[in-house]
């Protein structure tokens, strides 16, 4: 089995265009996420590669063969779903073993009472019921099978949901949102447990999330969706490092980058609300752009100057091993948020006055239209562009 494409796709439904031309490829044995806000179009993508929906325009194509016009039984992909759709009346066993009986048996084969006297019933029942207890004892969920979906935790039915999907040995995985009913603490577990799998079976896995950590801890390469369009498509250090547009860099984080309003003033200078700071933009003069600057490329120090940022406290998030501050600093509209070690920033209290400066280097550029701007080479202007850090999950 080859890889995935996606030419030109795009859904409507009546007047609200859910996707917009949206193209990918996926290589065999890739672990790719499309992550974006609900409503982008992300799960709309996964269920037209699934069958369960069909497209307006485009194709899609799994390993040399294209798809449009099967039926989803017959695109080797198995779907895990956000809300598990498991048949509550059966056991875990009968769940599990609902697919392969649906492959292998007849409908004559399938009856109650009838088919267990039909030839090869039985020796084909014996295969299935092993499958499913290899897999149920690879998932940890081996003194489940004979409990019904309502007696278990949410963990556990989520991984009846997987262990479903796997006994039919599919080419491709799709899960749409699979841990967002989990709680924090059996998500991480979860996470890892999905990246084991994937290493496992060595299969093609394609992942829809709304939220960054599944997406930054588990991909290969991250599709970033919003409004219906596939913005970039990208390892996860390089969607947080070197975003593509300012869109994308102000989904991707957390907390959110600061994006503020600078005009170049001179050579490897911009103004910012006032404040002139180091910036290697290579921008003529009076040229108006957007600064992108991740919290944890703000520091704290200790008095003013130049190129410092000034302000009051006006919101202090204490979140462990960091602290994330907001500094209400005139001239500029929202709050400068800044990521600091607890340990370097103990007594920080909302109402007093800080001062702040930005990382040489640790800024990203965006024109009005919001595309990013090239940083200058070191030689231009006499400053080097570092990238910035990863960011934490």
């Amino acid at each position: 089995m080859g890889g995935i494409v996606f030419e030109n796709v795009r859904k409507s439904f009546g007047d609200v265009d859910v996707l917009r031309d949206v193209s990918l490829s996926i290589a065999e044995g890739e672990f790719l996420t499309l992550l974006g806000p609900s409503g982008c179009g992300k799960s709309t993508l996964l269920r037209i590669l699934a069958g369960l929906e069909c497209q307006d325009i485009g194709s899609v194509s799994i390993g040399d063969r294209v798809v449009d016009g099967l039926r989803p039984k017959q695109r080797d992909v198995a779907m895990v779903f956000q809300s598990y759709a498991l048949y509550p009346h059966m056991t875990v066993a009968t769940n599990m073993e609902l697919p392969l009986r649906m492959r292998r048996l007849s409908v004559w084969q399938r009856l109650p009472l009838i088919g267990r006297l039909l030839p090869k019933t039985a020796h084909i029942t014996k295969e299935i019921n092993a499958e499913v207890s290899g897999t149920a004892e690879a998932l940890g969920i081996s003194h489940l099978l004979n409990r019904k979906p309502g007696q278990l935790s949410g963990g556990q039915r989520q991984r009846v949901a997987v262990g479903r999907a796997m006994v039919r040995n599919p080419a491709v995985f799709l899960m749409d949102e699979p841990l967002s009913n989990l709680d924090a603490k059996l998500r991480v577990q979860m996470r890892a447990e999905i990246k084991a799998l994937h290493r496992r079976l060595g299969v093609t896995f394609i992942y829809v999330t709304h939220d960054q950590a599944e997406a930054m801890t588990l991909s290969d390469r991250v599709g970033v969706m919003l409004d219906g369009q596939l913005l970039q498509v990208s390892p996860p250090h390089e969607i947080y490092a070197n975003p593509q547009n300012r869109k994308v860099a102000e989904f991707i984080g957390s907390p959110t980058i600061n994006v503020l309003d600078a005009v170049a003033t001179n050579a490897g200078r911009a103004d910012v609300g006032g404040t002139t700071v180091s910036i290697a933009s290579g921008l003529p003069p009076g040229t108006t752009f957007a600064l992108g600057v991740r919290p944890e490329a703000v520091n704290l120090v200790g008095q003013a100057s130049s190129d410092t940022f000034t302000g009051a406290v006006r919101l202090v998030e204490h979140m462990g091993s960091d602290i994330f501050v907001h500094l209400k600093v005139p001239g500029i509209t929202q709050p400068l948020i800044a990521r600091l070690p607890a340990e370097r920033a103990p007594h920080i209290s909302i109402g007093q006055t800080l001062h702040l400066e930005i990382e040489p280097g640790g800024s990203l550029l965006f024109d009005s239209d919001g595309h990013r701007l090239p940083m200058p080479q070191h030689g231009e202007t006499g400053i080097v562009a570092m990238p910035i850090r990863e960011a934490a999950s």
